[in-house]
């Protein structure tokens, strides 16, 4: 998706250990009409599948999540990083380990929002080591629900998210695929620049 390829060179910050701060347009301020041709494009890409429902993890996930099913006109289910007080054992769980943060946080979902009947469309906003997806694919598959794929907003292609998630039999479409960070730079995979 080249307009968002373009944000990520305009705005986009290389730090230290392959780590990408786009803060200031996806996860701590938000562009909304940048999120509103991502919820677009992963519509257009999944547009066959017959998605019922929206599976993230907070936080960063939310906002692309909510402008892809707002194209689907189906809900989001959010998986949290902490065991709510009102929560009870009606819960399925995943432990999933974050780069980013370096630690394991385990996941929840209400066992009333993901059914079996479900076809559910797993979106988040980075792909690193591929285990917040698998998390989510995890939860899916303890519901029941079919998981027609996974939708990334940014995907590091030289980590092994990319590779697990595939190896595993998933469809994974990615908006922008980074090949290197190299140098403070941000390549990415030329075959994926596709202009919306």
């Amino acid at each position: 998706m080249r307009e968002l390829q373009e944000k990520i060179r305009q705005e986009g910050i290389v730090l230290p250990n392959n780590v990408l701060k786009v803060d200031s347009f996806i996860n701590h301020q938000m562009d909304p009409k940048l999120m509103k041709k991502i919820g677009e494009e992963f519509a257009k890409r999944f547009e066959n599948e017959g998605i019922t429902k929206i599976l993230t993890i907070e936080s960063s996930g939310i906002a692309p999540a909510i402008m892809t099913a707002l194209e689907f006109d189906v809900p989001v289910v959010f998986a949290r990083k902490r065991k709510p007080l009102t929560a009870s054992d009606h819960l399925y769980c995943s432990s999933v380990y974050s780069y980013t943060k370096q630690e394991t946080n385990e996941i929840t979902v209400s066992k009333d929002y993901l059914l079996q009947s479900d076809t559910v469309l797993i979106i988040d906003d980075f792909l690193a080591n591929g285990q917040a997806a698998l998390g989510l694919i995890d939860l899916a598959r303890q519901a029941g629900a079919k998981v027609a794929g996974v939708g990334i907003v940014i995907e590091k292609s030289f980590q092994e998210g990319a590779d697990l998630i595939t190896a595993k039999g998933f469809r994974l479409e990615s908006l922008a695929r980074i090949e290197s960070l190299e140098n403070g730079e941000v390549s990415f995979k030329t075959e994926e620049c596709v202009s919306i």
